[in-house]
């Protein structure tokens, strides 16, 4: 079966958007190694964290759709464009976050995926993009290195996860 991916904002008001978004996030979370975050987030947590992305911000999901059976279509990632401070100055500079479903990992996804929200910064006018990854996240550093991020900072011993352990974070950017 040969699947396309497609890229489309987040609905807010669609519980099936919603919920899908939690369910990655959480496996992520629940895993460790991508998220900060040490217990798994609420749908309705999720709900207000899409809605608290005004534009030019957003958030994105990526739908899988068999090319045989185009109604066969489901969410396996998600990524965000954020405010990346919260002061006048820093508009348009935006922090980047893309969760991938652990099953749909290491099949060209997140390359996808971070080219939609690369494309997304463009169009809504964004001068800068940023990463901050745990530094020992080879496949998100991997990505960073392929759409020709700059490493900018690494902060030793900054954030643990929901395994306890105590990860570095490193801090990437792009000129958009």
């Amino acid at each position: 079966m040969a699947v396309r991916y497609r890229i489309r904002e987040a609905d807010p008001t669609s519980a099936l958007d919603i919920q899908a978004i939690t369910d990655i996030y959480n496996a992520s979370v629940i895993a460790g190694g991508s998220s900060a975050d040490t217990t798994p987030r609420t749908f309705e947590q999720r709900r207000a964290w899409i809605e608290a992305h005004q534009s030019p911000y957003a958030v994105f999901v990526v739908e899988a759709e068999s090319t045989d059976e185009p109604s066969d279509r489901r969410i396996i990632a998600f990524g965000a464009l954020s405010v990346f401070y919260a002061r006048a100055g820093y508009d348009r500079v935006t922090d980047l976050a893309y969760y991938i479903a652990p099953e749909w990992q290491r099949k060209g996804v997140g390359t996808f995926l971070l080219g939609g929200l690369l494309d997304e910064c463009r169009k809504r006018h964004m001068r800068k993009a940023c990463g901050i990854i745990f530094a020992d996240n080879a496949g998100s550093i991997a990505l960073m290195h392929r759409f020709g991020f700059t490493q900018f900072g690494l902060m030793p011993d900054a954030a643990t996860d929901s395994t306890g352990t105590m990860r570095d974070m490193s801090y990437w950017y792009l000129d958009l």
